[in-house]
């Protein structure tokens, strides 16, 4: 989880007294874009590993079906590739109160304000963590695999995006693209799961388009009722925190809906799964509200993006119009359209 939309060199432009973290920020930032090589030219090129060059062509083949069939920005991103020699490019730092599913936000100028705060650094992230735990804040550090620059910079595919299977690396682009196409500074909800559910859709269009299995092999599948198991957490936690018992009594409320979650995954896992453990490390590790903050940013409002793609009649640009129109409402107005509920048939 974790992709990200920051565009760190702005933050430059922020006050001298944070001015390490932003100078780390443009330092990681520079370094990314020094390492960029052409796509065309390592595909071309000999000696580029036969795996490294089937990813690369399967990007600018996604980079092509971006612009052409889901209509976003046709640029030089993802026309580039960077190898930034760790698996993770940037590390996000969540931070939330012991009893609230809110972010804690980080603000700066034009990408106003929002719920993570990225680091190249993974012991800059480690410190702050601590900082902010002493404070009496939960938190949570996760890896970013890509993030955009909002247009600002030509964005390059990365090593950090290879990871994973063609449908992981061809929604990745969509995903970061999507950011391009529209951004709305100060609302990370709504940036993500917008960004989230154009992946969604362009994917499903670019398997028909060629001839592909349709997203719900097993991966997704468990992907999926993964974060519906996350999401039901966090709507159990919601309710426990908007009560008015006494502290001690939520936290023990919140230690139990916690402990019921992980016999759900359990029985998931044990179950439907056969066997798959692949989350059994995020499950048995620290949960807290930080931890969660993820799934409602980047899945909570993609239901409500859906119903919007709907009304637009399946047209991708009729629907980032009606995105973008949505996006200069006031944010209850944003909310209350996003979270309304699907009407039943007649």
């Amino acid at each position: 989880m974790g992709r990200c939309s920051l565009p760190t060199l702005l933050a430059l432009l922020a006050g001298c007294s944070t001015l390490d973290y932003y100078a780390h920020l443009a330092q990681g930032q520079y370094a990314l874009l020094a390492a960029r090589e052409p796509i065309a030219k390592l595909v071309a090129a000999p000696s580029t590993d036969e795996a490294l060059r089937a990813k690369l062509k399967l990007a600018l083949e996604a980079r092509t079906f971006a612009s052409k069939s889901l209509a976003l920005p046709d640029n030089g991103s993802y026309t580039d590739y960077a190898d930034v020699g760790r698996p993770w490019v940037l590390k996000n730092l969540f931070a939330a109160k012991e009893f609230s599913l809110a972010p804690v936000e980080q603000c700066v100028p034009i990408a106003g304000c929002v719920a993570y705060r990225g680091y190249y650094d993974d012991r800059r992230a480690q410190a702050e963590a601590e900082r902010l735990k002493r404070e009496g804040y939960e938190v949570y550090i996760g890896d970013v695999p890509a993030y955009s620059t909002l247009g600002w910079f030509d964005d390059p595919v990365m090593n950090t995006m290879l990871r994973w299977d063609d449908d992981e690396l061809v929604g990745i682009i969509f995903h970061e693209l999507a950011h391009q196409r529209l951004y709305l500074p100060g609302d990370t909800a709504f940036n993500e799961s917008f960004a989230s559910f154009v992946e969604h859709e362009g994917l499903r269009r670019w398997q028909a388009a060629r001839g592909l299995p349709a997203a719900g092999n097993a991966r997704s599948v468990r992907a999926e009722q993964f974060t519906a198991l996350m999401l039901r957490l966090r709507e159990r936690l919601q309710a426990i925190y908007d009560g008015g018992q006494p502290d001690d009594a939520k936290r023990q409320a919140k230690a139990q809906a916690i402990e019921t979650m992980r016999e759900e995954y359990r029985a998931l896992r044990d179950g439907e799964w056969q066997g798959y453990s692949g989350y059994d490390e995020f499950v048995n590790g620290e949960i807290n509200n930080a931890k969660l903050l993820p799934f409602g940013l980047y899945h909570a409002l993609i239901p409500g993006f859906a119903r919007l793609f709907v009304a637009a009649g399946d047209d991708f640009p009729a629907f980032y119009a009606a995105a973008e129109t949505l996006s200069k409402a006031d944010p209850d107005t944003r909310q209350q359209t996003l979270d309304m509920p699907t009407a039943p048939a007649p």
